[in-house]
């Protein structure tokens, strides 16, 4: 386990970084995202922050306290409907705009539902689109800023960010669960004819985890993170009827004591950005204790059949069929 110490003392060389840096939290409004987008407040020197979500209201509240945290940061909300992949483009328009770089880009959108195939407007499932979809979407309409950002070397000349990358910080960290990796159904991706939870469980899961490898290795100066996150208490439960809240209250209490902390979850997910000493072109599969986590039978399985590269043409042909 990577101590909470030194997860800290790793974020605090944000800083080395130089002022400006662009985090982009889609999901920032609650949860994981909220608090890893405080930490990367607190940690660096005058950030630009996106914090991209549904609800207006707690955003209002977020930026104010961010405001209050740092100062000299510059936090924006976009309010977004992240289910549909035509409203992420629009969103992601809006970010293009602004910003030639991007340094950061976390990804926290998901549901937790007891409902069979719900689907959006766009003939996706909504949580299939929630958890993975949208965010590969984010990921792809945003790699040219990951990669200016990667090309573009610190702005300090102190040597503590060289350590970490050379190439200028650039990371895109997507939180689901590494090592819940399992098998696919390869002729029905999309789970249109064979829908249920815990196939889409299993596909979001694999189907992340292939793809950041995909996009590793194609995009070698960038560092791709799945993360598990263990049990963290956030607002997931919101879109549950009362019966279903009340049952996950009650498996919160089970597994109170491994829960992990929310802002300690915040720590290492921007700990999983901003340690960059693995290898590159290579993705990061982690836990909890931001160690190495991940199903390695099976996905070296899948490498040598080539499933990644499989995965990862069904994801583009799904962005061409529905936002052309």
């Amino acid at each position: 386990m990577v101590s909470f110490d030194q997860v800290k003392q790793t974020n605090s060389s944000l800083k080395s970084y130089g002022a400006g840096l662009v985090g982009v939290f889609v999901g920032g409004t609650s949860g994981i995202g909220e608090a890893t987008a405080r930490s990367f407040v607190r940690n660096a020197t005058a950030p630009q922050v996106y914090l991209i979500g549904r609800n207006e209201s707690q955003a209002s509240k977020i930026i104010q306290e961010l405001n209050a945290l740092n100062p000299e940061s510059k936090n924006t909300f976009l309010k977004c409907d992240v289910s549909l992949l035509k409203k992420v483009d629009e969103v992601c328009k809006e970010i293009q705009e602004k910003e030639e770089k991007v340094n950061v880009l976390v990804l926290t959108t998901g549901m937790m539902t007891y409902k069979g195939r719900d689907e959006t407007n766009e003939g996706l499932d909504k949580k299939l689109s929630l958890h993975y979809y949208t965010r590969m979407r984010f990921i792809a309409n945003l790699l040219p800023q990951l990669n200016a950002a990667a090309n573009s070397p610190p702005s300090t000349s102190t040597g503590a960010a060289e350590e970490f990358n050379p190439h200028g910080l650039a990371s895109v960290v997507s939180v689901l669960e590494a090592g819940g990796e399992g098998q696919l159904i390869k002729d029905d991706l999309s789970l249109k004819s064979n829908y249920s939870l815990a196939n889409a469980r299993t596909h979001a899961i694999t189907m992340t985890s292939l793809s950041v490898t995909e996009l590793a290795q194609s995009n070698p100066s960038i560092s791709f993170t799945h993360s598990f996150p263990g049990v963290v208490k956030t607002g997931v439960i919101r879109e549950l009827g009362l019966l279903g809240r009340t049952i996950a209250r009650a498996g919160w209490a089970l597994a109170r004591p491994w829960m992990v902390p929310i802002e300690e979850s915040g720590e290492r997910h921007l700990f999983a950005a901003v340690d960059q000493r693995g290898e590159a072109g290579q993705p990061h599969l982690v836990g909890s204790d931001s160690e190495p986590r991940g199903n390695w039978n099976l996905l070296e399985e899948f490498k040598a059949k080539k499933v990644g590269e499989d995965v990862w043409r069904h994801t583009l042909n799904v962005f061409e069929e529905v936002c052309g």
